[in-house]
């Protein structure tokens, strides 16, 4: 009578409940709901809300491709590392056939901020500059609110 029961072998299928018999667990929050997004989709999300209020005042940044990567590229494998900061966001003129881009560097900017509103300056200040530097304007000329805290 006290031959053990051999256990279960997993299969190879998706588990069906949890380890106490509950089932398992499902979204903290439906996908229609902000909690839902990822930090990278929020930070998009803050670059298209800057790039929108400057099209108001410049309506050819439609013309501007507005990109968002994780960080910067290293330098070439030939090149020396320097000891310059890391930069928040980076242009790339336009070329025989490609529109010109504006590329704004979400890890490097959310190291720098501590909140949403901190971020959301700090990424609107980093898409003026660049802007303004594609352009060939200065920041103030691009938003008159531009340094202003």
């Amino acid at each position: 009578m006290d031959s053990p029961v051999p256990p279960r072998a997993a299969g190879p299928g998706p588990r069906r409940r949890d380890r106490h018999g509950r089932g398992m667990r499902g979204p903290i929050a439906p996908p229609q709901v902000p909690l839902a997004a990822s930090r990278a989709e929020v930070f998009a999300d803050l670059v298209q809300d800057s790039v929108e209020r400057l099209e108001r005042r410049w309506p050819q940044l439609a013309e501007i491709d507005f990109m968002v990567l994780e960080v910067p590229r290293p330098a070439a494998a030939g090149e020396p590392w320097n000891d310059e900061a890391v930069p928040l966001g980076g242009t790339v003129p336009a070329r025989e056939g490609r529109r010109a881009r504006v590329v704004v560097y979400r890890r490097p900017v959310e190291i720098r901020t501590k909140g949403r509103d901190e971020r959301a300056a700090l990424v609107h200040e980093v898409v003026v500059e660049q802007v303004a530097e594609l352009l060939g304007l200065t920041p103030e000329t691009v938003d008159p609110r531009y340094g202003e805290d």
